[in-house]
């Protein structure tokens, strides 16, 4: 496959893992007495910073909230690397490399932290980036540059 449909295919995983996690957060609740507990508690339990109120629930939804963003982010510019990969921009292997360690990470922070389906949906994007970056190789011009047959 070329570099640009392994991106384009790391866009749509990311953009599935957005949505399964931001539904999966948000309509989290827990089973038994005691997460309810906590849950509650989180929710409840209120805390001024910085001449403001928060309360740990609030800021739970909002962090979770904002790596819903993030993910979705990441789909945009896997999509966005599909098509400097068309182009031959020798920068976009770099991004593309750099993406992929991220989500190396993300597959350990997963495994250590969350269940499998983060897991899955993390190592399927670092290997659908490395498969990209790694047909990312000749005919690649830096940003600003004609390539040779032009």
């Amino acid at each position: 496959m070329k570099a640009a449909t392994w991106f384009r295919i790391t866009a749509v995983v990311m953009v599935l893992f957005a949505v399964g996690h931001t539904f999966g957060f948000l309509t989290f609740r827990p089973a038994t007495p005691e997460g309810q507990a906590v849950w509650t508690a989180m929710n409840e339990e209120y805390f001024s910073m910085g001449g403001q109120t928060f309360s740990y629930g609030g800021f739970y939804v909002g962090f979770g909230l904002f790596i819903s963003a993030a993910l979705v982010f990441q789909a945009w510019l896997a999509w966005w690397l599909g098509q400097m990969a068309e182009r031959g921009v020798m920068e976009a292997r770099g991004i593309a490399w750099g993406m992929c360690v991220l989500e190396a990470v993300g597959v350990g922070l997963s495994a250590r932290y969350f269940s499998a389906g983060p897991v899955v949906l993390s190592a399927v994007a670092a290997v659908c980036r490395a498969a990209g970056a790694l047909r990312m190789g000749k005919g690649l011009v830096a940003v600003g540059r004609e390539s040779a047959t032009e």
